[in-house]
């Protein structure tokens, strides 16, 4: 069989259209699905196709999880999201100066960064995400006291 040739689009779109209908835990099985369909991909074309879709890994029970899109619609929406993410899978937060380092079980860091910068909250300036740390940037040391208490709620609910 010939390998299909696909633009970033079509293979954004169609990791969209299989990631809606399956249950896929990680790249490497993302992978093996588009090489199913004959389309030929590396796990690192992959792992920047995730981020560049804002792809979030949601628990499935059972410590499994699978990729899904991120469709919160409203602000009320992603501050619910935040809460039940912080209480079920952040470990840690901490601070030095206005900056807060936010430690999570692995694999969900990404998808916590990608609620808070969907809040658009003034009082960040950014965040940065790994597997199991987000990196938050206050405007201010003050903001960040005052996020780091508002974190250590979410915590617990």
């Amino acid at each position: 069989m010939v390998s299909k040739e696909l633009s970033k689009e079509q293979r954004q779109k169609r990791i969209q259209d299989i990631i809606a209908r399956e249950s896929i835990s990680t790249q490497g099985e993302l992978v093996q699905r588009l090489r199913a369909d004959n389309i030929q991909v590396t796990q690192a074309t992959i792992s920047r196709d995730i981020n560049e879709l804002r792809l979030v890994r949601l628990p499935i029970g059972k410590g499994r999880h699978r990729y899904a899109l991120a469709q919160m619609t409203g602000h009320t929406d992603v501050e619910e999201e935040l809460g039940r993410l912080f209480q079920n899978f952040v470990h840690d937060v901490d601070r030095g100066e206005n900056m807060l380092v936010i430690r999570t079980a692995d694999g969900h860091a990404t998808g916590v960064a990608l609620l808070l910068d969907r809040l658009r909250r003034d009082d960040i300036v950014g965040t940065l995400a790994g597997e199991d740390t987000i990196f938050v940037v206050a405007r201010t040391t003050l903001e960040a006291e005052s996020l780091m208490e508002e974190f250590h709620a979410l915590m617990l609910g």
